[in-house]
């Protein structure tokens, strides 16, 4: 009886007191709203992508609960803008409530055509979001820059929602591939710098042709796209010095298609370039390829007169999988830097072809990786899981920098038989190569056997800028100073930022400079 009484008075006082409350009047909105920022900017897009989610927070400081009789965007449903408050989408809204001393979140997109605006290349385009309207209302302002783009993509098919796939002409024969994208047409094989490229799929070079890349274009991936290099084709890729280093204005380009300063150092955002077996007289000068899942994937050629790959002047970083991949190729490297990847900076497989002078080689992935920054080995598993090994007719490093977070940055994969070669020399390198536990062993690692080693440094600091942040150029307390031979220097006698090295050349792709006080 007493547990009825009393479940009774709870039940009464609780009616009670809710009969009193006042949660759900809310007062009129007196324009005295605080915002998170008075300008949302969204960062640079391309026309007909969409941005980025950006958040605009909205405060009532009040102790009063208050209802914003409108809520929209200024030039209405005719806005290229989109909003979502609440979890409701649109551009004009009624009745939005925020409680006192609370807050609310409003959610910013925008999808812009820039064709629908007379423009020179880029257009400003801006709104605002109103609160109110008459004496009470506030405005936050609402700004993107749109640039215009050239866009290659393969062709769909609406009804059956299939997109065109490659195909590829193989020694003579066509082949057709699950490979999403599109052979470039003739009309398309000159990439100027008047507009950014952007690319969805894999852009293919036809068997014949070659496609040229002027100094200063801008190319971008869409996600899972690249370039492909078919058999009997070629790139060139014509980048030139850039005397500003920040806007690198004269060097080719190529990254992933966000343009928000949140994705400019995102690994795996797009595919790679792919220079594919048959693909010959590829030449890049001046590129700086990112933010991929291998930088340059390079196939075949080895056996070929001349090189699959000539690369100079080049830095490829932020890979989740490789910088450079070669397989059973030939590639030339001069002045290249490599760092930060997921597995290898630079992987020469199932043998090949490979002279590396004045390269700086270094990986410093902020995360757990397989390989060092450097691999070689001379086999591949086919599919049937049988070892197929070929030659690795010669890689020579010469004036380089190897270097990384990880220890040791250098590895042989070698299948041994008596009639393959594996040749291999490191003529005046840093290493980094300290095997505490001696479980390397073996001649590849005889450090001591002038065929395969001499005049290197062994786990001295290069002294690198800053190393995360891709800045690999040396300081005054780097191993690297003048340990180069002038001979290689003399083949290379620039480094990449154009600095004379002929008479005291340092190791690597850059000679030593005095860093700024404030930034060391």
């Amino acid at each position: 009886m007493k547990r009825y009484i009393y479940f009774l008075l709870t039940f009464l006082f609780l009616m009670f007191w809710s009969s009193c409350r006042k949660d759900f009047e809310f007062s009129p909105s007196t324009g005295n709203l605080e915002f998170s920022k008075d300008t949302v900017y969204l960062d640079t897009t391309f026309t007909n992508i969409g941005s980025s989610t950006y958040t605009l927070k909205v405060y009532n400081r009040s102790n009063t609960d208050i209802n914003i009789p409108s809520v929209q965007l200024g030039l209405g449903n005719g806005s290229n803008y989109r909003l979502n408050i609440d979890g409701m989408a649109g551009k004009v809204f009624s009745n939005v409530q925020i409680q006192a001393k609370d807050s609310i979140y409003i959610f910013v997109e925008s999808t812009i055509n820039i064709n629908d605006f007379a423009n020179d290349g880029t257009f400003l385009y801006t709104d605002q979001i109103q609160f109110d309207d008459g004496t009470n209302q506030q405005n936050v302002e609402l700004v993107t820059l749109v640039q215009d783009a050239v866009f290659i993509y393969p062709n769909r098919d609406y009804d059956t929602k299939i997109i065109e796939t490659l195909s590829l002409n193989i020694g003579g024969e066509e082949y057709e591939t699950d490979i999403q994208g599109r052979t470039l047409q003739p009309n398309e094989l000159h990439f100027t710098n008047e507009k950014p490229y952007v690319i969805y799929g894999y852009a293919a070079v036809p068997n014949g042709y070659t496609l040229t890349i002027d100094a200063g274009a801008r190319i971008h991936f869409h996600e899972s796209s690249g370039l492909l290099v078919s058999e009997g084709a070629s790139l060139h890729v014509n980048g030139e010095f850039s005397s500003d280093q920040d806007l690198l204005e004269n060097e080719v380009i190529f990254e992933g298609d966000r343009l928000e300063p949140d994705f400019s150092d995102i690994p795996g955002q797009w595919g790679s370039i792919w220079l594919f077996e048959g693909s010959t007289n590829n030449i890049i000068n001046y590129a700086t390829i990112k933010n991929g899942s291998i930088g340059i994937l390079c196939d075949g050629g080895a056996e070929a007169s001349e090189d699959a790959l000539k690369i100079t002047n080049s830095q490829i970083y932020n890979n989740t999988g490789f910088g450079i991949l070669g397989r059973n190729t030939s590639i030339t490297a001069e002045n290249v830097v490599l760092n930060n990847a997921g597995q290898s900076s630079f992987a020469g497989t199932f043998g090949g072809r490979y002279n590396f002078t004045h390269c700086t080689i270094a990986n410093y992935w902020n995360n757990a990786r397989q390989f060092p920054a450097l691999l070689l080995n001379n086999y591949i598993v086919d599919a049937d899981e049988n070892i197929v090994v070929t030659d690795l007719t010669e890689a020579n490093f010469n004036n380089c920098i190897i270097y990384g977070n990880d220890n040791p940055e250098l590895l042989f994969d070698e299948v041994e038989e008596e009639t393959v070669n594996f040749n291999f020399k490191f003529t005046n390198c840093l290493i980094r190569f300290q095997d505490y536990t001696n479980y390397y062993s073996g001649p590849n690692y005889d450090f001591e056997d002038t065929i395969h080693y001499e005049g290197n440094i062994f786990n001295q600091t290069p002294d690198f800028f800053n190393p995360e942040e891709n800045k690999l150029i040396i300081g005054e307390n780097s191993a690297a100073i003048n340990q180069g031979l002038p001979g290689f220097a003399s083949q290379v006698p620039t480094d990449i930022l154009n600095v004379n090295r002929t008479t005291t050349p340092d190791l690597g792709a850059y000679q030593h400079i005095t860093f700024p006080e404030e930034e060391n």
